[in-house]
């Protein structure tokens, strides 16, 4: 087993994430947004924001930025508040109690992964669980003995956003 799972600590906007915005004395120009496959959202006035890749604090700023360059508001504050990274799941499936798709926080482990799905099935083949992962349009499939690390046997493995997490159950 490999460990090479990076720590999901990518807080950056992608295609199906929802935010709210809001402009201090302006309702009209506060709402949410949903970023669009090609990482934009069309905002009032001042029409479309490429926002995809940017955090929080750097989407404000793009807002602040195309009002006073449109000429709309002379000082305006934008604040941004990421509702849904939807971007950024793990699904957990086969041989777990509820097999189901979680949102990736800052670190989180393939043991913490299937925790949340609820745990283990009493079939499930623990140490055959399989990670696969996208990147940069390669396939990848990382064997997972979680069995050897929960119990400290092996290196805790990090999940990413976009993994997938397959629990087997056990041949008899």
């Amino acid at each position: 087993m490999t460990s090479e799972g990076a720590l999901a600590s990518d807080s950056t906007l992608a295609e199906g994430d929802t935010f709210e915005v809001f402009v201090y004395g302006e309702e009209d120009l506060s709402g949410k947004y949903r970023v669009s496959r090609d990482g934009t959202i069309n905002f009032p006035l001042v029409g479309v924001i490429h926002v995809g890749g940017k955090d929080q604090t750097e989407v404000a700023l793009a807002i602040q930025d195309a009002l006073k360059r449109e000429n709309y508001l002379r000082n305006p504050h934008v604040s941004v508040l990421v509702t849904e990274l939807e971007s950024k799941r793990v699904t957990v499936m086969g041989a777990v109690a509820k097999p189901h798709s979680f949102n990736v926080s800052r670190g989180m482990t393939v043991v913490q992964a299937i925790s949340l799905a609820g745990g283990f099935t009493p079939l499930a083949d623990q140490n055959g669980t399989i990670v696969t992962r996208s990147t940069d349009g390669q396939v990848q499939r990382f064997n997972v003995a979680v069995g050897r690390i929960t119990e400290g046997r092996e290196k805790p493995f990090a999940v990413r956003a976009g993994d997938t997490i397959y629990v087997p159950e056990r041949l008899f």
